[in-house]
């Protein structure tokens, strides 16, 4: 049975992994790493039950990680045994090609370019690490709620972290309004009616998409009513559909151009090649992107 997050770098970015290391491990995490026990006797032998052992496992890509033959058998195994991997990336102005861009192609890497200017930088780097890894195994990993030492915690003491959410919530950068559909829950599979797909001012359960991943594609359907978000680009207009289809195929891209470090990113229509924006209070979709098509993850 899996059991934990193994951390997978090269080894310039050591003290940098050390340190997510510790917070990891801090916030009850169980994390994996080769320095930290994590080696013994055989190299290979070692790394290899690392891997097998893993739930997740985080590459933190650079261009010297590509290059590492090392952290490349690393993250072959890993993908070979269908290992969840969340990647993370630390360099500004690369992107990741060759086997590793193969290997992460249509994944969201967590921003960790600028994690060490800064505590707060570093921090919230971290916890949108935290959320992505529960986003995709909360429900595989046993996570250890016990406060941290010399914290005081108020009774009853929050969860730091949450088991894995119904899906993903997707907050607009400008508006702060969030994609909902106000459909009705499906009741037979086979309706063809469309739904109404609105903006909200605050989360609701409907608010929350899950993600479904069928042959290579990757469709969105709502954690309430089960219908599919969609794209009809004729009329410029966002709705939900009782089936998947190929409007219903999505992209999500991370924002590189964001600076927040709040896990920011663009939603791409597969069929049309429109991004996902809102203007003057409603959908569009646009050709090319800009600003209004900036959402947040929640």
């Amino acid at each position: 049975m899996p059991s934990h997050i193994m951390l997978s770098y090269q080894w310039d970015n050591q003290p940098l992994v050390k340190k997510v290391y510790e917070r990891l491990k801090e916030d009850g995490l169980p994390v994996w790493m080769d320095i930290e026990g994590g080696v013994t006797g055989n190299v290979n032998d070692a790394m290899a039950a690392g891997v097998e052992e893993a739930a997740v496992i985080c590459p933190f890509m650079t261009p010297a990680y590509q290059a590492s033959r090392s952290c490349k058998k690393e993250l072959n195994y890993a993908d070979m045994r269908e290992v969840i991997i969340v990647p993370t990336m630390v360099t500004n102005n690369w992107e990741a090609s060759e086997w590793l861009g193969l290997i992460t192609a249509g994944l969201l890497w967590v921003d960790f370019r600028n994690a060490e200017e800064n505590e707060e930088q570093f921090d919230m780097c971290v916890r949108s690490l935290e959320e992505e890894i529960m986003f995709n195994a909360g429900h595989l990993l046993d996570i250890d709620e016990a406060p941290r030492d010399g914290v005081d915690q108020p009774e009853p003491a929050e969860p730091r972290l949450k088991k894995k959410k119904p899906g993903r919530g997707f907050r607009h950068a400008l508006t702060k309004l969030y994609i909902q559909d106000s459909s009705e829950q499906i009741i037979e599979p086979a309706e063809d009616s469309r739904g109404t797909v609105e903006l909200s001012e605050t989360p609701g359960d409907q608010s929350y998409w899950e993600e479904i991943k069928v042959t290579g594609s990757k469709y969105y359907r709502n954690a309430v009513t089960s219908r599919y978000l969609s794209f009809d680009c004729s009329r410029d207009e966002v709705h939900s559909e009782a089936r998947p289809s190929e409007a219903e195929e999505w992209l999500l891209l991370v924002d590189q151009t964001d600076q927040s470090h709040q896990r920011a990113i663009v939603i791409k229509n597969k069929p049309s090649g429109r991004f996902l924006a809102i203007q003057n209070g409603r959908f569009v979709g646009l050709a090319s992107y800009n600003e209004d098509c900036r959402w947040y993850l929640e």
